[in-house]
């Protein structure tokens, strides 16, 4: 199933805001907004560090309900994080990617506008029965999250670290040592 550019977007900066634990400044935020291509928007104040550090343990909360497969209690908590987030989505056409949406004013607080951008692009899977998606890291010694966007659906691993490599190297090394004499 093919997702809109700007859905694809939002999972993917909800996963990698979850998994970032080094938000601890405006420049790595700076780092991150610009990584993600969250423009157009004012210049990051220390206060969206805080509020962006906060909305981290909501938006990770949801990858747990999602892992429950109660798609009633992802969608209550995803309409809380809508509703509390201000948001108020609108048509825009910028950036090369066509029209697509944006789900706060580039004028809202940071932290609003990363949690209304992350709990759409959510909404979408709720909608699209694609709850499945949202996956934590196979790798025995990872939290990471991700959402699984490959066709098949077969992704294990998150890339934050090398987790699908070592899982793979850790595999080879067993089966050899069991193929020894």
């Amino acid at each position: 199933m093919g997702f809109a550019h700007d859905t694809v977007a939002a999972l993917v900066l909800a996963a990698d805001l979850v998994n970032a634990d080094d938000l601890t400044d405006v420049h790595s935020l700076e780092m991150f907004l610009d990584k993600h291509q969250v423009t157009p928007r004012p210049r990051v104040a220390a206060a969206a560090v805080a509020a962006v550090q906060a909305l981290r343990p909501r938006l990770r909360a949801l990858w747990r309900v999602s892992d429950s497969a109660q798609s009633r209690e992802l969608a209550e908590s995803v309409n809380e994080l809508l509703a509390s987030s201000g948001a108020r989505p609108y048509l825009t056409d910028h950036g090369g990617w066509g029209w697509h949406l944006h789900v706060t004013g580039p004028d809202a607080a940071m932290g609003d506008r990363l949690a209304a951008q992350a709990a759409f692009g959510i909404a979408d899977l709720v909608r699209m029965r694609e709850t499945d998606r949202m996956r934590t890291c196979d790798a025995p010694d990872c939290a990471a999250v991700f959402v699984d966007l490959s066709k098949n659906r077969s992704r294990r691993y998150c890339d934050t670290g090398n987790c699908g490599n070592r899982q793979h190297v850790a595999a080879y090394r067993q089966r050899r040592a069991a193929a020894r004499p």
